[in-house]
């Protein structure tokens, strides 16, 4: 299956899962707004949301799939399999439970003392409940990396929607429960807690379960070993010891940015920044976590062979892909981000301006779309030949570029622009870590002269430019006209998003860019072209 074939297959999936994802973030918006009860929920969420980033996004898959890839190559792939699940169930589920013990201490790490008492005390018992789901997200990792081995993408692509439903059925029953006229920090009633908690975290447990029938047609027998020893695992450890610095530089960064979110004396910067930061995934989750998952197999198979040159190859087809959709998604969000917001959350608890904020966080956000998934996919290589050292330190660099630029604009904007910056200091991080890796990566791994992804990056721009003006210019007369309420922004998002879509179309095909073409080539020829 050729690397487009396997992108869109897990397109799919991904696109239902973010779909679902979406209106998710949407009902959970109008539900709890933007305000103390959206606060505690986010804080209380960060860690085992920062965790699913992390593991699901490819941090401990990427050390994972390599080795069993090798592994296979040995004869032993089910016994590793079977001895790393273990592994995972007995160290994630010590940690699980100890964080558990320290759900308000580890609230405490992310909420400043601007905020409620009442805010707090609620962030920690959504905490309580919500942090066992790093041990599920942990099985749910390993389960998945080893069907991306037998090439079966689909499954772990899939499973998120069920946890989506679950969620978003929670939230529906929230809804409907008895509760106070006005929902606070201090109002919100125990059942409702407790139906929040336990929804959201069976969510969890539901996307793990789901992989269950997959594995079976693989033939893998889940069953727990303890001969641990003389195995390999050490060597994993040894790789996953750099994954952990990686992890903890994260988590110390994201520290500082919901302790700076959260003491801006504005109640709803900390959620809308979160809201901002789901919808600007989407694009990412779809296109290049799919490209990750499709390569990342191939890549340690071409590293485990000692051949660079097709690993190189396999790495700038992907980066190609992803440069072709990214730049337009970039420039969609860019244009279209406060009518796509006032769309999504502009309902329930949150004001029209509110919406409006939240787009325009999206669009700061988009400027550093293409250049994190770029830095993302080139770190797959580096995973791919087992060097878990590099990517850490490189992301060191990234997280010091994201708390100095955070911190210098958050001491010299105004008060209402704080957010901005913070938005703006994530996507400054992304542009050195894409830089750093490209440099970093071409000493290790030999250049392909006919590689072109600076050519088809330079394409795509001049491809995506003149119908983002068009779009923008939509977006004006709308405003102008209908204003911005669901209503227009509808109007906005449809009409200035099929602008930029077909302009930047037929660009890129007057510009030749292949990807494009081949995307299009399921299109066309149903057209009979």
């Amino acid at each position: 299956m050729s690397l487009l074939s396997s992108t869109r297959t897990m397109a799919v999936g991904t696109v239902a899962s973010r779909a679902t994802g979406f209106l998710r973030t949407a009902i959970l918006a109008a539900v709890f707004g933007v305000k103390g009860v959206a606060v505690a929920f986010n804080v209380a969420n960060t860690a085992p949301n920062i965790v699913y980033d992390l593991l699901l996004g490819g941090i401990l898959t990427s050390v994972v799939v390599p080795m069993l890839v090798r592994a296979d190559k040995q004869g032993n792939g089910e016994a590793y399999v079977q001895r790393l699940l273990t592994l995972t169930l007995l160290v994630l589920g010590s940690v699980s439970l100890v964080l558990v013990l320290l759900a308000p201490q580890i609230v405490d790490l992310y909420v400043s003392s601007k905020v409620d008492a009442d805010t707090r005390q609620l962030a920690v018992t959504f905490a309580r409940f919500f942090l066992p789901q790093v041990l599920f997200y942990g099985l749910g990792a390993v389960l998945g990396a080893y069907l991306n081995t037998r090439d079966r993408f689909g499954p772990p692509m899939w499973a998120p929607v069920l946890n989506n439903v679950v969620v978003i059925v929670t939230l529906l029953l929230f809804a409907f429960l008895p509760g106070p006229a006005q929902l606070t920090s201090a109002t919100i009633t125990q059942t409702q807690v407790v139906v929040v908690g336990i929804g959201v975290t069976l969510g969890v447990v539901a996307q793990t379960l789901a992989l269950l029938p997959a594995l079976r047609a693989t033939g893998l027998h889940l069953r727990l070993r303890f001969d641990l020893r003389g195995t390999g695992l050490g060597h994993a450890a040894r790789l996953a010891r750099w994954t952990f610095f990686y992890v903890l530089c994260n988590q110390l960064v994201f520290v500082v940015v919901v302790q700076l979110a959260t003491s801006t004396g504005r109640v709803d910067d900390y959620p809308s920044f979160t809201y901002a930061y789901l919808l600007w995934q989407l694009p990412h989750a779809v296109v290049a976590v799919s490209v990750i998952t499709a390569l990342l197999p191939s890549m340690s198979r071409a590293a485990a062979d000692g051949r660079l040159l097709e690993l190189r190859h396999l790495l700038d087809r992907g980066l190609r892909v992803t440069v072709s959709i990214l730049v337009p998604a970039s420039a969609a969000y860019i244009v279209l981000g406060q009518p796509l917001a006032s769309l999504v959350f502009g309902h329930g608890r949150v004001a029209t301006g509110e919406a409006r904020f939240i787009g325009t966080l999206l669009a700061v956000f988009a400027c550093g779309l293409l250049a994190f998934s770029a830095y993302q996919l080139q770190l797959r290589a580096f995973y791919a030949l087992q060097d878990t050292r590099t990517p850490a330190v490189i992301n060191l660099t990234v997280n010091l570029a994201t708390v100095v630029v955070d911190v210098l604009l958050f001491v010299t904007l105004p008060n209402h622009l704080k957010i901005v910056g913070l938005a703006a200091g994530q996507t400054a991080s992304y542009l050195v870590g894409s830089v750093i890796c490209t440099r970093v990566l071409a000493r290790r791994v030999p250049r392909d002269r006919h590689g072109f992804v600076l050519r088809t990056t330079v394409r795509c721009l001049f491809a995506a430019l003149p119908p983002a003006l068009g779009a923008l210019a939509v977006v004006a007369v709308v405003d102008r006209v209908v204003g911005m309420g669901t209503s227009g922004a509808f109007l906005a998002s449809a009409g200035g998003g099929a602008v930029l879509l077909t302009g930047y179309l037929a660009l890129a095909r007057q510009l030749r860019v292949p990807e494009v073409d081949r995307l299009l080539e399921p299109v066309l020829a149903r057209l009979g072209r």
